[in-house]
């Protein structure tokens, strides 16, 4: 038997950083994944092979260009699905490759192989080998993600009718793409073919969807996929899925048919702990499959097992998830840390982008806050027109009791990297007169910020200190 002082189970973003932090405060850490290649469901079938995707296919569309050349323009008449994976394979060796480099410089050890506790303090890796390798270690990190939800009535094949995971493996690009559930995955995967110029339908149940993103730039975005061709039917329930051969038939509680060459059921996500015989270490899991924990330590209820990353649910973002696995690393070894910040950004790679920080106009209002709202458009800057951005804009949320920015949403080119910004001010408490007083290089697309800020400077009642000033400049 071998033991550690740290035993990680999965390597996506929460277990990579928590093993890297582990390695750099010298401990004993191993790292198991149940698969040949190190990366987790955010290398290899989520957040980095999706992003890539988005990209390859605006950059081949042409769709950036089309304000100005036209809705035909293309950079490459004839796209094919192998010209899509052709750069989602070297993105992801390349990811693969740096993930081990770090891992052999900070003396992480690594085993492939499928875990599961024996006791609260050990557990058994079942490899590809049919080996069982007995471990034990003082702390362990439930790291282990999430799987596709595959319900029985849809009829998964691989090919025509897929899972978001399967959905990268495809052999062509249809020409017609019914998407269920416009939940984060579903949105992205049915704009970025529609970028394609593939004709899709997006199907979801519920009257609204993204429910905690700002209803000004959910209408705003709604808006922009509608125009941009995809068929959003709000409030259509599925009846039944059909795989008829040559097409995949969807009928609609409403009664209505959507016939399509592919269907990607996107209709969320299960907690992949089915198989790590967690009842032997105490624990139990929601019925999601997913872990409660203590939000500032990530300890379960079992205090020497923490867990992290998507396995606990909401944020489920792999941003969010390298802070986790960081943090309940240095809790677990005794190690001080600083605790996270209360605001992060929520990044959508959607085309348009979508990103947002601090609150929404919704919680403002149930929280009874005074505020003013400030609106910058991005064809209303020098960049935008430049770029030939005809959509997309940038909300200001700002109370006016502290004048502090509390929420700012951004939908649009560059909304994940802009939004940035929005996240260093509202973590130092900073106001809305920060925008006003501050040059923005010009022109950029973050000049938006000086032109909300201004919007919402106008609106609001003049602070008294500015009022002094102003008549002592008089009365010289």
């Amino acid at each position: 038997m071998s033991h550690y002082d740290l035993i990680i189970i999965g390597s996506g973003p929460a277990g990579r950083s928590a093993a890297i932090q582990a390695g750099k405060l010298k401990r004993r850490v191993l790292v198991v994944d149940r698969k040949e290649r190190l990366g987790g469901v955010s290398v290899h079938t989520g957040t980095i092979p999706s992003k890539t995707l988005r990209e390859t296919v605006l950059n081949l569309s042409g769709y950036r260009e089309r304000s100005f050349y036209g809705r035909s323009y293309r950079v490459k008449d004839d796209i094919g699905a192998q010209d899509l994976k052709m750069r989602l394979h070297k993105t992801l060796d390349y990811e693969v490759d740096v993930l081990e480099h770090q891992f052999n410089r900070n003396h992480v050890d690594t085993l492939h192989g499928l875990a599961s506790f024996t006791g609260s303090n050990a557990i058994d890796v079942a490899t590809e080998a049919g080996e069982t390798v007995a471990l034990t270690a003082d702390r362990f990190l439930i790291s282990t993600g999430t799987k596709t939800y595959r319900p029985d009535y849809v009829p998964f094949n691989g090919t025509t009718v897929v899972d978001s995971d399967e959905f990268l493996e495809l052999g062509q690009i249809p020409r017609s793409l019914v998407v269920v559930g416009a939940g984060v995955i579903g949105v992205e995967y049915a704009t970025m073919f529609s970028a394609l110029d593939v004709r899709v339908t997006l199907i979801e149940p519920r009257d609204s969807f993204l429910d905690f993103i700002d209803k000004t730039l959910i209408d705003d975005f709604t808006h922009q996929i509608r125009e941009n061709g995809v068929d959003l039917r709000l409030g259509s329930a599925i009846e039944t899925i059909e795989d008829a051969g040559e097409h995949i038939e969807t009928t609609l509680a409403n009664g209505r048919h959507v016939r399509s060459e592919m269907l990607l059921f996107a209709a969320g996500r299960m907690g992949a702990t089915d198989r790590l015989g967690l009842d032997k270490a105490g624990l139990k899991t929601d019925h999601r499959g997913r872990l409660e924990v203590d939000r500032k330590t990530y300890q379960t209820k079992v205090p020497h097992i923490y867990a992290a990353g998507d396995v606990i649910g909401h944020p489920s973002l792999a941003s969010t998830s390298l802070q986790q696995g960081r943090i309940a690393a240095c809790h677990a070894l005794d190690t001080p840390t600083l605790p996270e910040s209360p605001w992060f950004p929520y990044g959508i790679y959607s085309v348009p982008e979508i990103s947002t920080c601090g609150m929404s106009e919704e919680e403002m209002q149930e929280r009874g806050i005074a505020y003013e709202v400030g609106i910058a458009r991005f064809r209303e800057t020098s960049r935008g027109n430049i770029m030939g951005l005809e959509h997309g804009m940038l909300k200001m949320l700002v109370s006016l009791k502290t004048r502090r920015v509390l929420g700012v949403q951004i939908v649009g080119e560059g909304a994940t990297e802009l939004i940035h910004i929005a996240q260093a001010v509202l973590n130092l408490k900073g106001t809305v007169d920060y925008f006003v007083q501050n040059t923005f290089n010009y022109p950029t697309l973050a000049e938006a910020y000086k032109i909300a800020g201004l919007d919402a400077f106008n609106r609001m009642p003049i602070p008294e200190e500015y009022k002094v000033a102003r008549s002592t400049r008089a009365a010289e």
